[in-house]
């Protein structure tokens, strides 16, 4: 079922593995034509036209586009008790992890009476995208909310596309998940038109303002993605995210029918979804393909499964040895990289590039999506190799505070005027001389040979 790629033998040189892993994405410059037009749209027209476009695209048109309070209570209170308590587990568990995340105010003494501290703000207001698609996304809620809260961002709006099944509201268990976490700011707004308006803001149908964010977080599809391109730089991004992937790096003493069950549960996601192994047994990759086809036919979105494992994203990888499947996976970089091998976590040590790294038989990626505390927006694509996970560092800019008197400029200047005449930019020297009486004659700026 699957499709192989053989590596014994070769030279696993960097450009070899980019061009011979398994490698899917999306383009997304393909479908810039039909989102540049909507973001343009709303960023001149605002709500109105972002409503209009959620009636084109998805035949529901709210009232409102911020959801009512009464709506967002009372899908808690219809909400099933067992997803409650799920939810309000996950919750206390990513709180856990993500507190410990925070960042504290560093100062350095230079010299004495000159410091540089660094302090972190965070983000004034963040849009949160929780996408719809083929499934419904509370922990996705709790994802992107989490570390936003403990990074003390203090205005925060989640959008989440409107549902034509639900009144023109975002699914109730969104909005419940919301309203566990004491979010009271839902629209009811996604796609291309959501992310411009998040980054535009407006007025809304009853004339309440909806204001514009600094920075849009949260994955979806291709449209969502083109447009965080277009509105970047009118705000902040995380990424630009791709299909979702997992990696396994395994070897025979793992167990092929576990391999296959986690293959198959993220290629649920999509059609798109990549799910690779990685290993140096053909016998085991034998084993975990027969498993995979019958995991495949037995699962409930058996249809959407298959054509994600039949894509050219998915697949297995051979390799001579355990030393050439960590050097493999490095340059794949997933999303998501589990190690069921012998000795997991001394293979996982060795690992430098993936999203997030799941260790041994019982961390299954499925628990890192819900209940493990570790957040699930990670990075695709191969960009883990640059890039990391939202965190609470996400919602957290750094920003140096300098605080010198004056003895202590005054013990530098001269380096000061150097390197400013060195540059050819006599008016920074200038800048410094002047706060120690009349301007002194500067030497001649040194100019460099080109």
């Amino acid at each position: 079922m699957l499709a192989r790629t053989d590596l014994r033998g070769a030279a696993l040189t960097r450009s070899t593995l980019r061009r011979a892993l398994p490698r899917g994405g999306t383009d997304v410059n393909a479908v810039m034509h039909v989102v540049t037009p909507v973001v343009e749209a709303v960023a001149e027209h605002g709500a109105h036209a972002a409503l209009d476009y959620t009636e084109q695209f998805d035949k529901v048109r709210p009232a409102t586009v911020r959801v009512p309070a009464d709506v967002i209570a009372q899908a808690r209170a219809s909400m099933d008790a067992d997803v409650t308590a799920a939810l309000e587990e996950s919750i206390r568990r990513a709180r856990l992890v993500h507190a410990d995340q925070r960042r504290t105010t560093s100062v350095t003494q230079v010299v004495p009476g000159g410091t540089v501290a660094e302090k972190w703000i965070p983000v004034a207001r963040v849009g949160l995208y929780v996408p719809g698609g083929n499934a419904v996304y509370p922990s996705s809620v709790v994802m992107n909310v989490v570390p936003a809260q403990e990074a003390g961002v203090r205005s925060l709006v989640v959008a989440s596309p409107a549902q034509a099944d639900f009144g023109g509201w975002p699914h109730p268990t969104i909005l419940a998940a919301c309203s566990l976490l004491g979010v009271d700011e839902v629209w009811a707004v996604g796609g291309a038109q959501g992310v411009a308006l998040l980054a535009y803001g407006g007025a809304d149908t009853d004339g309440g303002i909806l204001d514009p964010v600094d920075l849009i977080t949260g994955p979806g599809n291709i449209y969502v993605t083109a447009a965080k391109r277009l509105v970047r730089g009118v705000v902040g991004i995380d990424s630009e995210a791709g299909p979702t992937e997992i990696a396994i790096l395994a070897d025979d003493s793992a167990d092929p029918a576990i391999v296959a069950s986690d293959m198959v549960s993220q290629a649920e996601h999509d059609v798109l979804a990549a799910s690779v192994l990685v290993t140096d047994s053909v016998e085991f990759a034998d084993a975990v393909d027969a498993a995979v086809e019958q995991a495949a036919n037995a699962t409930k979105h058996s249809e959407r499964v298959k054509e994600a494992l039949a894509g050219k994203q998915s697949g297995i990888v051979l390799v001579d040895d355990l030393d050439a499947g960590v050097a493999v996976v490095d340059a794949y970089a997933a999303e998501h990289l589990e190690i069921q091998t012998c000795d997991a976590a001394a293979v996982a040590e060795r690992i430098t590039s993936a999203g997030a790294i799941f260790v041994g038989t019982y961390s299954p990626v499925s628990l890192g999506d819900y209940c493990a505390g570790s957040n699930h927006v990670l990075p695709t694509t191969g960009s883990a190799k640059y890039a990391s996970g939202l965190s609470v560092q996400t919602f957290l800019r750094g920003v140096h505070v300098i605080d010198y008197d004056r003895d202590a400029l005054a013990g530098v200047a001269d380096h000061v005027v150097t390197l400013a005449n060195a540059e050819d930019l006599p008016a920074h020297g200038e800048a410094v001389t002047a706060r120690f009486g009349p301007l002194a004659p500067l030497p001649a700026p040194t100019r460099f040979a080109r």
